[in-house]
C-alpha cells in the first residue's frame, strides 16, 4: 500500500470512529468482518481515493443496510422451497469453486436467466442474501483456509442464450448491479465473459467506452467457453459446468456434466443447499421454534442508478432496438 493510500485509510478510519449511532456501528462490523482496513480500501477505490466521497458512500451504505434490515436478511428464508427452486432456476448464479489463489469463483448465467418465476423483490432478496452469505460465511472461510485476508472473488459470466428478449430483464439487472456498486463495492477481482453470441459483441463495442477505466481493466472477454484461459487461474474442478467443454476452448464443444452435482446454478448443488439451510437455521436461532416462518418477500429500497448506469441502460436499450430492427429487414 502506498503512503498516500495509507494516509487515506487513516483519515477514513478516523471518520468512522466518530460514528456514534450503534446500529450503524453494528452494521459496519458486519461489513468488515474483522478486516476494517480492507473494507475502507474498497470504498476508497470506489471513489478514486477521495476520502470525503468515500466516507459519504460508506455512511450511505450503512444507512441503507439499517433502513432495509440487511443485517438480518440471512434470517429470512424464501419459502416455500418450491418458490425458492423456481428462483434458482430463473436467476442463474452459484459458487463453482475457488481459484488457485483461493478466491471464490462465482458463476452467473446472464443469457439464460429469465427472472420470471417470482416478483422483483424476491430476486433482489435472493441476490442480497447471496452477497451477505458470501461476505459473512464464504470469504471468512476462505480467509481462514488461506491464512490471509480473502475479500474479493472472480466472476464468470455466461452469455449463452442471450436474446433480444433480454431487454425486458435489463432494468432488474441494472437494479441489482446498482445495489452491488453502492453497497458491495470492489468485491470482484476479475469478470470473465464467455460463450459470447453476436448480440453481445455488437453491444459491447458501444458499452465499453461508457465504463470507468477501473471497471474496464477488470473485464476479460474470452474465446468460446474460456476453458483454456480459465484453467490458468483455477483447476478443472472449479470450472463452471458451462466452461467444461471438450476441444480447444470453443463454445461449440461438447459439454461434460454430471447433472445437479456439476450445475452450480441448481438448488440441488452443494453451495445452494448449504446457503438455504444456513438461512433456515438462522431463522430458527432468531425466533422461537414454534413460530412459523413468515411468507412473503423482503422489500428492499432500490437505489437510483448512477449516471454511468443510466447511460449504459439507455445505450443497451437503443442497441437492442437497433438489432431488432435489423433482424426484421
Amino acid at each position: 500500500m502506498s503512503t498516500a493510500s495509507e494516509e487515506a485509510v487513516k483519515q477514513l478510519r478516523t471518520f468512522m470512529e466518530d460514528v456514534e449511532d450503534e446500529s450503524l456501528r453494528e452494521s459496519y462490523r458486519n461489513i468488515h468482518q474483522g478486516y476494517p482496513t480492507e473494507t475502507l480500501l474498497r470504498f476508497l477505490k470506489a471513489r478514486d481515493f477521495n476520502v470525503h466521497k468515500s466516507h459519504k458512500m460508506l455512511l450511505d451504505c450503512l444507512e441503507w443496510r439499517t433502513q432495509n434490515e440487511i443485517d438480518s436478511i440471512l434470517t429470512k428464508p424464501i419459502v416455500p422451497a418450491e418458490l425458492y427452486r423456481g428462483i434458482r432456476d430463473s436467476q442463474l448464479v452459484g459458487l463453482s469453486g475457488y481459484s488457485k489463489e483461493g478466491l471464490p469463483v462465482i458463476a452467473i448465467g446472464v443469457g439464460l436467466s429469465t427472472y420470471d418465476k417470482a416478483s422483483v423483490h424476491y430476486y433482489v432478496q435472493s441476490h442480497i442474501q447471496m452477497n451477505e452469505y458470501r461476505d459473512r460465511v464464504v470469504l471468512p472461510s476462505a480467509t481462514k483456509k488461506q491464512g490471509r485476508p480473502i475479500y474479493t472473488c472472480l466472476k464468470i459470466l455466461d452469455m449463452s442464450g442471450l436474446k433480444l428478449s433480454a431487454l425486458s430483464q435489463i432494468k432488474l439487472m441494472t437494479t441489482i448491479t446498482t445495489i452491488d456498486d453502492l453497497n458491495y463495492p470492489e468485491k470482484t477481482e476479475t469478470y470473465y465473459i464467455v460463450n459470447v453470441p453476436y448480440i453481445f459483441s455488437a453491444c459491447w463495442k458501444t458499452i465499453k467506452p461508457l465504463l470507468q477505466e477501473r471497471t474496464k481493466k477488470k473485464i476479460q472477454v474470452l474465446k468460446g467457453c474460456g476453458k483454456d484461459e480459465l484453467l490458468k487461474v483455477m483447476d478443472y474442478e472449479s470450472l463452471p459446468h458451462f466452461c467444461r467443454r471438450e476441444g480447444s476452448g470453443s463454445g461449440s464443444g461438447r459439454h461434460i456434466s454430471n447433472g445437479a452435482e456439476d450445475n452450480c446454478f441448481s438448488l440441488d448443488h452443494s453451495f445452494h443447499q448449504e446457503l438455504y439451510n444456513y438461512v433456515k437455521q438462522q431463522a430458527l436461532v432468531k425466533g422461537p421454534s414454534s413460530a412459523p416462518v413468515r411468507h412473503g418477500s423482503v422489500h428492499v429500497r432500490f437505489p437510483e442508478p448512477a449516471t454511468e448506469g443510466t447511460k449504459i441502460f439507455d445505450t443497451l436499450e437503443s442497441e437492442f432496438q437497433k438489432l431488432g430492427c435489423d433482424q426484421k429487414v
